[in-house]
C-alpha cells in the first residue's frame, strides 16, 4: 500500500471514530431530553389529577358556613312563634349563598320574560301565546339556571308562549 493510502485510510478511521462518537453523544442528549420530556408530561399529568380531585375543595369549604348556618337556624327555630323571625334567618342564609355563588362566578340566567333560547334554556311544556309579541317568550322559570363563568352549568326549565 502507498504511504498516501495508509493516511486517507487513517484519517477516514478517524472521521469515523469521530462520528461514532459524535453519534453516541447525540443519542445521549437525545434520550436525556427524551427523558425529561417524559418525566415532564407524568409530573403535569399528575398535577392536572390532583387539580381535579380537589377542585371541588374550594367550593365545599366556602359551603359549609352556610351548612353551619342552616344547622344553627334549625336548632335556633324549634322553640320559636314568630314567623318573621323565621322568614329573616332564612333570608340571611339565602343572601350568604348568593355572595358564595357571586366569589365563584356563579351567575342566574334570566329567563322570565326573555326570548327562548335552547342554548340556555330547557321547555318544560308550551303554553299559548296572550299576543304575537309573545311568541317564543318565556312565561314561567320552574327552575332557575345557572352559568359558571360563561358556561352553562344548569340549563333554566322554562314555559313558552306558542
Amino acid at each position: 500500500m502507498s504511504k498516501k493510502k495508509i493516511e486517507k485510510e487513517v484519517e477516514m478511521n478517524e472521521q469515523i471514530k469521530s462520528l461514532v462518537e459524535e453519534k453516541a453523544e447525540l443519542n445521549d442528549r437525545f434520550l436525556r431530553l427524551y427523558s425529561e420530556f417524559e418525566n415532564y408530561k407524568k409530573r403535569t399529568n399528575k398535577e392536572k389529577i390532583d387539580l381535579i380531585a380537589t377542585a371541588s375543595e374550594k367550593v365545599i369549604i366556602a359551603l359549609l358556613p352556610v351548612v353551619d348556618d342552616f344547622e344553627r337556624a334549625i336548632k335556633h327555630n324549634e322553640n320559636v312563634n314568630d314567623i318573621t323571625v323565621l322568614k329573616e334567618g332564612f333570608e340571611l342564609i339565602y343572601n350568604k349563598l348568593i355572595a358564595l355563588f357571586n366569589r365563584f362566578d356563579i351567575v342566574e340566567i334570566s329567563a322570565t320574560g326573555e326570548q327562548f333560547d335552547t342554548d340556555l334554556h330547557e321547555a318544560i311544556t308550551h303554553f299559548p301565546a296572550a299576543s304575537k309579541e309573545d311568541k317564543g317568550k318565556i312565561m314561567d322559570v320552574t327552575e332557575k339556571g345557572y352559568k359558571l363563568k360563561d358556561k352553562v352549568i344548569r340549563f333554566s326549565k322554562v314555559v313558552v308562549a306558542n
